[in-house]
């Protein structure tokens, strides 16, 4: 093969990671590199657009990013072509040089106890995604008319999604959250929102901006108990597990909520709870409780901290229960898969036993770090198929990518300028005293705008 022909490479996925990988891939060849990106949904943006809080703008701005990438004039976007439904890994194979495999985790972790499948039980996955306009999501029904949440999980969307619960309607509806989201959220009869987390307060996964932001809520007061932020071992030793600034920051602001006093105004509470772990909801046709077990820290003979049953128990009356214990990859047919993990078995970012395919991001590595993560990332594995690349020169497929081959397969596809057409026409609802919302909720709504308004176009700009 010539070094002059251009490598054309698949990107099966549009969040951060597909996107850096995509502009690494675009960067840094050194000879000519094309980029098609395929995407389930018909946006992008993966976790950006529906997983980041409606009250978090500026980690959404990291789009600004990803369009750059988007307008060079490699790059292909395609959404609503689902690999493995209407597009077959193998037609990828016999297309592309490499397929990079960026999908993410998409859905959450089991809450396996008695119970756990009672209505009014619900991962906050499918939450998230209701509060951002997910096509997947879009329709859940939460029953907000209660007056006790429970979020169980003691990480950044615990507390996105106790923090959406607790925010008045005036400061909600400053956000991009979803419409349908506002509408309900504004009758909402959530008084008090607690959070369980099976370790202590230093254990704690959330970052300290998180965390002071419950503070901040207009009308909420937060209540931690003084008693759970000392918590000891099995001996009643104090254990040595504030030593890092982060952890050391969260307890100052941990202790900050202990001391204070309750705000008389205050119409709502976010309590977190430390040294709990839920072991049955109970309830007549529907969620009315949770029996949590009280934990104490134990430090195993490897140096980990674990959380180990005292034998005592507490029930929390909740008429809605969140479980935000992490988040886990999908199967995809045709390669391997770490049950365990919820991963892409890989060696560097290529996939286990195979080769020209390739993953990053959480389907990679699993559920961990921030956005900003993805990008070293998605850097290794560039780096990974860039190597395998020159080495090996890649295997010439037997067929190439042309611009109407997924149109064939998916007639319904939406190209870049169609999805520039969505997001115009989102800005364009939106009210001009405010950031505008996501407004498109449905798939079909999607669809509508963006063929309405077809163009031809190499780009998402």
């Amino acid at each position: 093969m010539s070094d002059t022909q251009a490598l054309r490479f698949a990107i099966v996925g549009s969040g951060p990671s597909g996107f850096y990988a995509a502009g690494f891939l675009l960067a840094h060849a050194e000879r000519p590199v094309e980029v098609d990106m395929l995407e389930r949904l018909p946006t992008p943006w993966g976790l950006v657009r529906s997983g980041v809080a409606p009250d978090h703008p500026k980690i959404k701005s990291v789009t600004r990013i990803f369009e750059k990438t988007a307008a060079h004039p490699g790059f292909r976007w395609y959404g609503n072509v689902d690999v493995g439904r209407d597009v077959a890994r193998d037609e990828l194979l016999e297309r592309y040089d490499a397929v990079v495999y960026a999908v993410g985790a998409e859905s959450g972790r089991a809450l396996d106890i008695p119970g756990a499948d009672l209505p009014g039980v619900a991962p906050a996955t499918a939450f998230v995604g209701w509060y951002n306009g997910h096509p997947d999501h879009r329709d859940h029904d939460f029953d907000l008319s209660v007056d006790r949440a429970v979020v169980i999980g003691n990480g950044n969307v615990a507390l996105d999604v106790a923090r959406m619960l607790s925010l008045s309607h005036d400061e909600l509806r400053g956000t991009d959250v979803a419409d349908h989201a506002l509408d309900a959220l504004r009758t909402s009869r959530i008084r008090d929102v607690t959070l369980l987390g099976r370790r202590g307060p230093a254990e704690a996964a959330f970052t300290t901006p998180e965390v002071r932001e419950l503070g901040a809520i207009a009308g909420a007061h937060v209540v931690v108990d003084p008693a759970e932020l000392a918590p000891g071992d099995g001996d009643g030793t104090a254990l040595e597990s504030a030593a890092s600034p982060a952890t050391t920051r969260n307890l100052a602001v941990l202790e900050d909520f202990a001391a204070r006093g309750r705000d008389p105004r205050a119409s709502r509470t976010v309590t977190l709870r430390f040294l709990r772990s839920p072991v049955e909801i109970v309830g007549d046709g529907r969620a009315e409780a949770v029996v949590v077990a009280v934990n104490e820290l134990v430090r195993h003979a490897h140096g980990t901290l674990g959380a180990r049953p005292t034998g005592r128990t507490e029930t929390l009356p909740a008429g809605l229960v969140l479980s935000a214990i992490g988040y886990r990859g999908r199967r995809l047919e045709g390669l391997p898969f770490d049950d365990a993990r919820g991963v892409i078995p890989n060696d560097s970012g290529r996939v286990a036993g195979r080769e020209r395919e390739y993953v990053t991001g959480w389907i990679k590595r699993g559920p961990s770090g921030i956005i900003g993560t993805n990008k070293k990332c998605a850097h290794a594995t560039v780096e990974r198929l860039l190597d395998d690349a020159g080495d090996t020169g890649m295997q010439r497929p037997s067929a190439r990518a042309t611009a109407d081959w997924l149109h064939e397969r998916q007639p319904r596809v939406v190209t870049g300028a169609d999805w520039a057409a969505i997001d115009a026409h989102e800005r364009a609802l939106g009210a001009p005293a405010r950031r505008p919302r996501v407004k498109l909720t449905r798939v079909a709504e999607l669809l509508a705008v963006a063929h309405g308004t077809r163009a031809s176009s190499r780009c998402l700009n």
